[in-house]
């Protein structure tokens, strides 16, 4: 399993992005992925920058693989324009780009006063997204008229050498079917071995991705409230991430969400290497291909100097046996 940086956007605005992607190369990380929102989970994670701006810049800092992970091309931004963008971004990373793509977040998606469809009609329009976003990468003028999309006389004069491969995000047996069917790689944030072998099963081809979160540092406890104070989102359950609309109500839930349940989660807390390796282990054991890690908090140095150093060559060695 290859081990990449996961840059989030949400804890960090443009230059500390690029910032943190030149690091991670010189650290030995294999790839990047980024994430896009228009809004953090929470206000004290407190960023969001435009996801593409962040991707041009990174194209020309680093010579490191870059996806994103995960963004929605079905509502907030037309998948005639998200075409262009990833097209652009290809073209800028010479052939390093990989377009990772999802039925979104109402936190997201509900900036235009649009309605929030259900989980169906959500996948249902995703489908329809990358077909049009495929057509347009073919070079050809696109009209295209469907349920969910109309595109009229369009065309991206500037493609790369071949379209972006587009992988799926699915939590679900639905969306793991649609990403069998039409995807170029499946991208989960669990190490959900059914829900991969399902995707395999059904035809799946390519990469399988998947994005962790560890909060690295000399003190444990220290590490739990970092988690608490930052991400205590990851620990809510079912379907809220998708449906709540704003970060005020995402800060509502996570009210519920204790440190005790932090420090019992499956982000690795504090200095403990081995306990971080185990933890990615998981997502090796599930039949995730590349892995990529996000460091929760500032202590970022610890991460790209210790971290880096001590757990990278325990699955690069792997690889070379």
């Amino acid at each position: 399993m290859r081990i990449g940086c996961f840059l989030s956007s949400e804890e960090h605005g443009p230059k500390e992005l690029v910032a943190q992607a030149v690091r991670a190369e010189q650290a030995g990380f294999s790839a990047l992925w980024i994430s896009d929102h228009y809004h953090p989970w929470t206000d004290e994670q407190g960023h969001s920058p435009f996801v593409w701006s962040a991707i041009g810049a990174i194209a020309q800092a680093t010579d490191l693989p870059l996806g994103t992970g995960v963004t929605c091309p079905t509502m907030r931004i037309h998948p005639a324009v998200v075409a262009q963008a990833a097209a652009t971004s290809a073209i800028l990373l010479d052939g390093r780009f990989s377009f990772g793509v999802g039925s979104g977040e109402a936190l997201n998606e509900h900036v235009l006063g649009d309605r929030w469809p259900g989980a169906d009609e959500r996948i249902e329009m995703l489908e329809e997204a990358i077909e049009v976003m495929r057509a347009l990468w073919s070079g050809e003028v696109v009209h295209h008229r469907g349920r969910h999309y109309t595109v009229e006389h369009a065309r991206i004069y500037d493609l790369p050498d071949a379209p972006p491969p587009v992988l799926v995000s699915a939590f679900g047996p639905k969306a793991a079917s649609m990403a069998a069917r039409v995807a170029d790689g499946f991208v989960t944030t669990t190490p959900d071995r059914e829900l991969i072998e399902q995707y395999r099963a059904e035809g799946g081809r390519g990469v399988v991705q998947a994005g962790a979160k560890v909060c690295f540092g000399p003190d444990e406890a220290e590490a739990v409230e970092t988690v608490h104070r930052l991400w205590p989102t990851e620990q809510l359950p079912g379907e809220l991430s998708q449906v709540l609309p704003t970060p005020q109500h995402f800060m509502q839930a996570a009210e519920l969400v204790t440190k005790e349940q932090i420090a019992a989660s499956p982000v690795p807390c504090g200095p403990d290497v081995e306990r971080h390796v185990e933890a990615l282990r998981r997502y090796e054991q599930a039949g995730v291909d590349e892995l990529y890690v996000s460091q929760i908090g500032p202590r970022t140095d610890e991460f790209f100097e210790t971290w880096a150093r001590k757990v990278l060559p325990r699955f690069a060695e792997e690889r070379v046996g």
